[in-house]
């Protein structure tokens, strides 16, 4: 066995006896193994160029003489390198100049006769042979390269017509010497030439021949599943309908041995098939519900502004397109239909497509079925209208919509909101726009947080300051760019305090005030308090956003959400040491503007929120009532029912507030258990609240009518999230009515999917997801810039 320390081969006896560090030493022979393996390969012409330089070496331990580490030897000037990465050491070593002994030109080819060969010039091969001898950059490309005058080829081919198999020993060096390369029809031998190297890449690599084609059942089935993917998709980036034609995607079914898919098929009678079985499905189970709920989503304008989807590169509808969908009892969705309409509809538009589309679902004379409307805009007049003239419905406001609202209330009514958002928004101009600054921050971002960025800025931040209801103050865009710029200005703290001592910024400090006043606010604590404060405000509420988005909570829900923001609002009053009486009227005013009395109702008539007292019994909260809540509950229920059975339905409240459920059902109905999407608890089974209702409380007739009415409505409006492709399809003016219905006919296949998965997200968020939040590890290894970065 080697000596410690010496290195070598694995030399005999390697694998026995390895001891305590068996499991290293096998680890590091089999890298040694493996490394052999792909320069052996590479020496036969199957890898790349440098294995014919690079030997992989093993290095024992002077301890134990067990192999410890792999490297890799030059064989040119007897180096050695971590093998870590051999592509990386050949580029450092190799190609930029580092071996003293690899300094062999390329062969040349140009016309004119050739200079005298040197006395020790290696043998070439015949000019014939010489395109087999390299499957890199062709000879015909370097000899245009020299008829065009050029002094060189380029460094990549310099190095690969170099020929390295000429090397023996790690201590043989030979110096390469430039040879031409005479070409006898002069320039225009160039394209024989290149069609001869042509004919020989193809000879060498023959294009791999269709796979068998499968038996037509089975062609069909994964047609039609590829198919289905397509609709499902709804034209995201990589399912446009229009990508079937794409070469790469033809030969990839020609591999499988697939059938071409017709772009006009699946935009023709493969659509209208799938839209046919969506719609039959869809119409299904909305007979087989008693009752269902309209949800309309879209009314108000999107999420980012105009700028802001320009700014960040997403193509604008032409139209907001409101989305209509069905919830049945049973916890499912099911999409009705989308329809383009104009920004900033008026009420009683809106008023007509939501009757119309409750008579399209509930069909002739059953329009007591709907149970109610949900939806994100025209509370106080189209919903409430329709309430008024049909006494059986429960009409709400989006509880999304009502968190959104309390955002820009806070922002407006918070000076310290305003204030922070504001100085954050100087401060971050300042560096991103002053070159000298911006490199004493970069500078110091790199040392605290091992990378840079420009600081967000939220453009609107200082006019609002002055002007809560300056214009884009309370859009969600608005709201989305203050949040970013605080938290990056939070994430720099560390690199801007430093970045004030830098010698740079004291020189700037000598000639602008600005620089001065910027330096006294980092200097300031109250200005981190305040931002600390506001950026853990929004946080608060925007959490509170998200959870209601991914929950989608039922009516009976609100009223316990809104306790639980208030009680958050009060503790970050606490914390900050903000007017705790002036942030709860904010609270309070948005909650009457929202609050409906179907919140109150379902809270009491949900067994999921029955509480046990005293004596054993599982009752309703009605203490958690105020009395004007309670009022509104026997208003609801009186209101639901007819007027012979309101007296009946008051009586059975009154015997539910005493008497509540059996423990043991109640018990059932409130177990709940762990979610592996979100690691949060949930309730087991959600329709239970309504099933104990039309099961073992069966004896509340005409209370039970309402209990059940209620507890299965959402208190949320927002349906699917569309990926913008087919949006443009279908709110685009000037389209042919053929092609609106296709597009019609596509978004309904892609809703039914989505809902019947419960997928409310679209591809473009995850995608967005994935690069910003993705496992660096993993993208890092397959990216063709990671050696880049880090040289």
């Amino acid at each position: 066995m080697a000596s410690g320390g010496d290195a070598g081969g694995p030399g005999p006896g390697l694998g026995r006896g390895w001891g305590g560090g068996g499991g290293a030493a096998r680890a590091a022979h089999k890298r040694y193994e493996g490394l052999m393996t792909v320069r052996t390969k590479a020496i036969k012409g199957k890898g790349a160029w440098y294995w014919a330089h690079l030997e992989p070496i093993l290095v024992q331990s002077s301890d134990t003489g067990l192999p410890k580490a792999v490297k890799l030897r030059c064989s040119l000037c007897d180096a050695v390198f971590s093998a870590s990465n051999p592509s990386r050491t050949a580029s450092e070593h190799l190609k930029r100049g580092s071996c003293p002994n690899f300094t062999s030109p390329p062969f040349l080819l140009r016309p004119g006769p050739p200079p005298p060969a040197p006395r020790r010039a290696h043998l070439l091969p015949a000019p014939s042979l010489l395109p087999l001898l390299s499957p890199h950059p062709t000879a015909a490309a370097a000899a245009a390269a020299a008829a065009a005058g050029m002094s060189s080829p380029p460094p990549s081919s310099q190095m690969l017509l170099s020929p390295h198999h000429h090397h023996q020993h790690q201590h043989q060096h030979h110096q390469q010497q430039q040879t031409a390369i005479v070409l006898s029809g002069g320039k225009e031998d160039l394209g024989a030439l290149q069609m001869l190297e042509d004919s020989v890449k193809k000879l060498k690599s023959p294009k791999t021949p269709p796979a068998p084609a499968l038996p037509k059942a089975q062609a069909d089935s994964a047609l039609a599943l590829l198919a289905d993917w397509f609709y499902e998709s709804a034209g995201g980036a990589a399912s446009s309908i229009s990508s079937v034609d794409h070469p790469k995607f033809r030969a990839f079914l020609r591999s499988l041995g697939l059938p071409p898919l017709s772009r006009r098929d699946l935009a023709g009678p493969k659509l209208d098939e799938r839209f046919a079985a969506a719609r039959a499905d869809a119409d299904a189970r909305i007979r087989d519900a008693l009752f269902f709920q309209v949800a309309s989503d879209g009314w108000n304008p999107p999420p980012f502004s105009a700028s802001a989807a320009a700014a960040l590169a997403l193509p604008l509808p032409a139209a907001p397109l409101v989305s209509l969908t069905v919830n049945l009892p049973n916890g499912t969705s099911v999409f009705h239909r989308a329809i383009p309409v104009q920004p900033l509809a008026p009420s009683k538009f809106a008023e007509e497509v939501l009757w119309d589309a409750v008579l399209d679902v509930s069909g002739p004379g059953n329009a007591q079925r709907c149970a109610g409307i949900v939806a994100d805009r025209f509370k106080s007049k189209a919903l409430r209208s329709l309430e008024g003239q049909h006494h059986w419905m429960v009409n709400l406001s989006c509880l999304l919509r009502a968190f959104h609202c309390l955002l820009r209330d806070l922002f407006r009514e918070l000076p310290l909101f305003r204030t922070a958002a504001a100085n954050s928004a100087k401060l971050a101009a300042y560096f991103n726009t002053k070159s000298p600054v911006r490199a004493a921050l970069r500078k110091h971002q790199l040392q605290e947080l091992d990378h840079s960025f420009l600081l967000s800025v939220a453009a609107d931040a200082a006019a609002a300051a002055d002007d809560p209801a300056a214009a884009g103050a309370g859009s969600s865009s608005f709201f989305c760019s203050v949040f970013a710029m605080l938290e990056d200005v939070l994430a720099s703290a560390r690199a801007l305090q430093l970045a004030i001592h830098d010698e740079s910024y004291k020189l700037a400090c000598l000639e602008d005030p600005v620089a001065r006043e910027t330096a006294e606010m980092i200097r300031d604590m109250g200005f981190w308090n305040d931002l600390e404060a506001a950026h853990e405000l929004m946080k608060l509420v925007r959490d509170a956003i998200r959870d209601a988005e991914a929950e989608r909570p039922l009516v009976g829900q609100c009223l316990p959400l809104w306790e639980q923001l208030r009680a958050k609002v009060k503790d970050w009053c606490a914390k900050f040491g903000a007017d705790e009486a002036h942030a709860g009227k904010v609270l309070d005013r948005r909650f009457k503007k929202t609050y409906h009395p179907a919140w109150s109702a379902a809270f009491i008539l949900d067994p999921l929120y029955l509480v046990k007292d005293a004596s054993g019994k599982y009752l309703p909260q009605f203490k958690s009532l105020t009395p004007e809540q309670e009022k509104d509950v026997d208003k609801l229920i009186t209101r639901m029912v007819s007027r012979e059975e309101a007296h009946i339905a008051l009586m059975e409240l009154m015997k539910w507030r005493t008497e509540g459920l059996d423990p043991l059902y109640a018990q059932a109905v409130q177990v709940k258990q762990l979610d592996p999407a979100t690691g949060k608890m949930k309730i087991a089974n959600p329709q239970s609240s309504r099933l104990v209702w039309e099961t073992c409380l069966s004896e509340f007739k005409s209370l039970g009518k309402v209990a059940v009415r209620l507890i299965f409505l959402h208190a949320t409006s927002c349906g699917v999230r569309w990926n913008l492709s087919p949006l443009r399809s279908l709110a685009a003016h000037g389209r042919s009515r053929a092609s609106v219905d296709r597009a019609h006919k596509l978004v309904f296949v892609a809703a039914h999917s989505k809902l019947e998965r419960r997928d409310f997200s679209n591809d473009e968020d995850k995608d967005l997801e994935l690069f910003t939040n993705g496992d660096d590890d993993v993208l890092s290894e397959t990216s063709p810039f990671a050696e880049a970065s880090s040289l």
